[in-house]
């Protein structure tokens, strides 16, 4: 995912995230984080996640009183969105979906 927040994100709130927090549905941690354009953006995260909840994201952005901006999943499982332009979409192949089968 590609986060943007209304404020810088503190280092702190990366490392907590990293190693979990407490959310009123349970516990959630991101598996990656880091400042979205190598590090320029301090306004901006791109994480990973393996978590399949509920609007989860922005759950965990907003337990630090961060309001999102912008929300993008850039990728899911081994299929991105580059090449794609806002709007399109495409077939997958058939390895796409044979991967997709033994998920």
């Amino acid at each position: 995912y590609q986060v943007e927040v209304d404020r810088t994100i503190q280092s702190g709130h990366m490392k907590q995230l990293l190693e979990g927090v407490e959310l009123e549905d349970g516990f959630a941690k991101v598996d990656a984080i880091d400042y979205a354009d190598n590090g320029s953006n301090k306004q901006g995260a791109v994480i990973t996640i393996h978590s399949g909840r509920n609007r989860i994201v922005r759950r965990m952005f907003e337990h630090f009183d961060y309001k999102i901006k912008k929300l993008d999943r850039v990728k899911f499982a081994t299929l991105d969105k580059r090449g794609l332009q806002r709007g399109n979409w495409r077939h997958l192949t058939p390895d796409e979906v044979g991967f997709l089968k033994t998920m």
